[in-house]
C-alpha cells in the first residue's frame, strides 16, 4: 500500500491561543479532533488528506504527517531508529531535505546535535538503498521532515507544509512589527466574522487584517496563494490530482460579500504597502482602503465587526502618546461604533484599561513571545465606562 493512502495521525501547529479555533478549522473541514494542546491540534488522515488541510486551513502553522514514533534515551538511539524508517521510499535520491526538531532530552544540548543526528541517519540509509544520497540543508522549500523528541520518546514526521502555512504569499510590503497571517486569521475567526455584515479595519498597517477577513468572506481557501509545499516534493505525489484539487477548492468559493470591508491608516505608506498586498492576494476589489485618522474611520449603519490592532509599546511607540490614543479608541467605539461588535488586540493590558469600556470577553493569543489578548466590546448607546480589561 502506498504512504499516500495509509492513515496516521495528524498534528498541525499553531501560535499559543489558536487551539480552540483550529479546532473548528479542523471539524469544520470533515476531519477528527483527536487532541488539542497548547500549540497544536491532533487529527488524523491519509498523506492525501494532508493536501486539502495544507489548502484549506487558515489558522494552522504546519501540518505534520507521522511516520513512526519510537524510543530513544540517547543520539545513538536515535541514529539507529530512524535509520530503521525505509526513507528510500520518501524522499528522492537525487532530490533536496531539510530536517527541523523540538527537542527536550537530557543528553542535547543544543537541537542542532539531534538535526544532524537525524539528517544523517536518513542520508545513510537512502545511501545505502539506492547508492546515491540527497543534498541536505536548512531551506524548507522542498522535503521537510521533523523530529519531535522528548524525554526518551521520538517522533518523526513528514512536514508537510515545507515553508509554515503563515506565510501565505501575498505579503509583499509587511511594513514594521506586522502580525502573522494565521495569527490575524484566528483573530478575524474569534469574531465569528463570515462575510455577513461589515468588517470595519482601522489602523490598518500592511493589511492583513483586513485580507484575512475577505479570504474568509469569500471562503477562499488560503493555501491557492501558494505554489509550493513540502508535500509536493515526496515520492508518488500526483501532480494531476493536486490540480484536480485545487480547481474543486477554488469553485467552491464565493465572488461576492454580504457588506463592506473597510480598512484605514494614518499612514499614506502603509495603505499603499496594503494596497498592494490585497492586489497580490486577490481581494483588492473587496476592500475599501482610505487614508486617514482611525477616529474617521467611515462606518455605515448597519453593525458588523470593528477590530484594531494599535501599538503595544513594548517595540515601539512612546507610552504617553499611546495612552492617548487608547483612550481615544474607546470613544471611537462609543460615539461612531454602535450596533457593532469591538475588539481590540493588544499585548498592553495597562493601555488597554485607557478604552475605558466594559469587555465581554478576553481572549488569549500569543503575537510570538508576547501575551496578547483580543479584548471584545458590546458597542450600544450609552456603553458603560470604568470596566476593567485585565
Amino acid at each position: 500500500m502506498s504512504f499516500w493512502t495509509k492513515k496516521s495521525r495528524i498534528v498541525i501547529t499553531c501560535a499559543k491561543g489558536v487551539p480552540p479555533f483550529l479546532k473548528r478549522e479542523i471539524l469544520t473541514s470533515g476531519f477528527p479532533v483527536l487532541s488539542e494542546g497548547r500549540a497544536e491540534v491532533e487529527t488524523e488522515g491519509t498523506m492525501e488528506d494532508t493536501q486539502k488541510l495544507n489548502l484549506l486551513i487558515r489558522s494552522g502553522q504546519r501540518v505534520l504527517f507521522l511516520l513512526e514514533s519510537f524510543g530513544a534515551r540517547t543520539p545513538d538511539d536515535l541514529y539507529k531508529r530512524v535509520s530503521r524508517i525505509g526513507w528510500e521510499d520518501y524522499i528522492p535520491e537525487n532530490s533536496y531535505f531539510s530536517v527541523t526538531s523540538s527537542v527536550f532530552n537530557p543528553t542535547i544540548k543544543d537541537s542542532r546535535f539531534a538535526n544532524v543526528k537525524c539528517k544523517d541517519a536518513i542520508v545513510d540509509r537512502i545511501k545505502e538503498k539506492r547508492g546515491r544520497r540527497p543534498d541536505t540543508g536548512s531551506e524548507r522549500n522542498k522535503v521537510v521532515v521533523h523530529l519531535y523528541w522528548r524525554g526518551n520518546t521520538g517522533q518523526v514526521f513528514l512536514d508537510t507544509s515545507g515553508e509554515p502555512l503563515s506565510r501565505r504569499g501575498y505579503r509583499m510590503i509587511p511594513l514594521k512589527a506586522p502580525m502573522q497571517e494565521t495569527l490575524a486569521a484566528a483573530a478575524v475567526l474569534s469574531t465569528g466574522w463570515d462575510g455577513n455584515g461589515n468588517f470595519i479595519n482601522p489602523m490598518c498597517g500592511s493589511g492583513t487584517l483586513a485580507i484575512e477577513a475577505a479570504l474568509i468572506a469569500l471562503e477562499r481557501a488560503p493555501g491557492l496563494l501558494r505554489s509550493n509545499f513540502g508535500l509536493m516534493h515526496l515520492k508518488g505525489f500526483d501532480e494531476p490530482s493536486w490540480k484536480v484539487l485545487r480547481r474543486k477548492i477554488r469553485a467552491d468559493a464565493k465572488d461576492r460579500l454580504n457588506g463592506r470591508i473597510i480598512a484605514t491608516d494614518i499612514s499614506q505608506q502603509s495603505v499603499e504597502a496594503a494596497k498592494k498586498n490585497a492586489i497580490t492576494a486577490g481581494v483588492d476589489r473587496f476592500i475599501e482602503f482610505g487614508v486617514c485618522d482611525f477616529s474617521e474611520t467611515p462606518v455605515p449603519n448597519n453593525g458588523g465587526v470593528v477590530l484594531l490592532n494599535p501599538e503595544y509599546g513594548e517595540r515601539m511607540g512612546e507610552m504617553e502618546k499611546l495612552k492617548e490614543t487608547y483612550r481615544k479608541i474607546g470613544d471611537f467605539f462609543k460615539k461612531k461604533c454602535q450596533g457593532y461588535k469591538g475588539y481590540l488586540f493588544t499585548g498592553n493590558f495597562d493601555l488597554a484599561k485607557r478604552v475605558g469600556l466594559r469587555t465581554k470577553r478576553r481572549i488569549l493569543f500569543y503575537n510570538g513571545p508576547i501575551e496578547c489578548r483580543l479584548l471584545e466590546y458590546d458597542l450600544y448607546e450609552g456603553s458603560r465606562r470604568g470596566g476593567t480589561n485585565d
